[in-house]
């Protein structure tokens, strides 16, 4: 039961996997890769979940029925080198180069070779067909015509740029979305390019996720892998300009047909706020009632003068009668009470200064006088 839950999809019955497809027709992963570049073999897209290409049965009856299967096939898919393709059209290799540097001979495919020297492939039917064109003749025999020698010592070569359309070619005919057919577009450009014209950050994430990966040469980060990303990537200014125009009106197109998706906004629920609540009545503060002196006539009938309330600064007789020690905490501030003595810090030597002074009169003043004076924290 797990393994039959884990397991990837199987194919439908009229349709198969690209590998079993070339077994069946008898040509390389390589050829039948090549041929489905070209056109020569239809894929559909795989419905399962893939993201690959599967080849439906009627597909490759149809191949089979041909006449001299697989040799015709095959020989349609015939590429050759730079040497084999000179001895095909019986010319010079040397100008067969200058011919394919002219752009005159596009290449279908290319590889790097183990001194990273790109080593470009084309169609043995293709030179066949040039070769036998008469408007063609003047550029295999005689002297190159002075325009084309002019291109050649400016140092033209259009075999990578030709590569390219050829390659953006395949991946249009491959694409099957709005999106899918910006992102082949943008296959060819670089990064910084494609983010000064698409600018929208949605919108370019979209678009990578159906940038198909350029072909493969090397282990990433290898001087072959960038050597490969160079040709794969447009190089000059007119061909960026006319990339750049093609992208925007594509992700024009991708934008009104579907737009890009974005994450969805959290809205978050209101808050809800505390119903408002009376404020309770504060309790009453208990104050202590001033008592009233109250005037005490004697049976004589002679009043007794009140006593006369003594000021601030002057003690009463009462208060003379308690002890030093509780009249010094009462007259005394909390500082010199309860909190202890701070040594000041040390500084640099001041002028002395002559202290205020003290009053003579007073309750503070008296005890002064009578009690011993507190210890002062001798001042540097």
């Amino acid at each position: 039961m797990l393994a039959r839950t884990f397991d990837s999809p199987s194919p439908s019955p009229s349709a198969c996997a690209p590998s079993r497809a070339a077994r069946e027709l008898g040509l390389k992963r390589s050829e039948f890769d090549l041929a489905v570049q070209l056109g020569r073999i239809r894929t559909v897209p795989d419905e399962s979940g893939g993201g690959g290409r599967l080849v439906e049965r009627a597909e490759i009856d149809r191949l089979r029925a041909k006449d001299d299967f697989p040799a015709s096939l095959r020989h349609r898919l015939q590429v050759v080198g730079t040497a084999e393709g000179a001895a095909l059209m019986h010319i010079p290799a040397g100008r067969f180069s200058r011919l394919a540097r002219l752009g005159l001979l596009v290449p279908v495919t290319f590889y790097l070779n183990r001194y990273r020297a790109v080593v470009w492939l084309y169609l043995a039917e293709e030179l066949t067909q040039f070769a036998v064109g008469p408007e063609n003749a003047r550029l295999l025999k005689g002297r190159t015509p002075e325009t084309l020698r002019g291109q050649l010592a400016a140092g033209v070569d259009l075999r990578a740029r030709n590569w390219r359309g050829r390659h953006l070619g395949f991946l249009l005919r491959q694409a099957e979305d709005p999106w899918a057919r910006a992102g082949a577009v943008a296959a060819l450009l670089a990064p910084v390019e494609i983010a000064d014209v698409v600018r929208d950050p949605y919108e370019r994430a979209c678009l990578n996720r159906f940038r198909p990966a350029p072909p493969g040469h090397g282990l990433p980060g290898s001087p072959s892998a960038h050597l490969a990303e160079r040709i794969t990537t447009a190089q000059d200014a007119d061909e960026i300009g006319w990339l750049r125009s093609e992208l925007a009106r594509s992700v024009e197109e991708a934008r009104e047909a579907s737009p890009a998706p974005r994450p969805a906004v959290r809205r978050l629920p209101p808050t809800p706020r505390p119903a408002a609540r009376p404020i309770p009545p504060m309790a009453r503060t208990v104050t202590r009632r001033v008592e009233e002196r109250t005037v005490v006539r004697p049976a004589g009938g002679t009043t007794r003068p009140p006593e006369p309330v003594p000021s601030l600064g002057e003690p009463t007789a009462r208060d003379t009668q308690l002890p030093l020690r509780t009249l010094e905490s009462w007259v005394r501030p909390a500082e010199f009470t309860g909190r202890p003595a701070v040594q000041p810090l040390p500084r640099g030597p001041e002028p002395a200064q002559a202290a205020p002074p003290r009053s003579s009169r007073g309750l503070r003043a008296w005890l002064r006088r009578r009690g011993p004076r507190p210890a002062r924290p001798a001042r540097v």
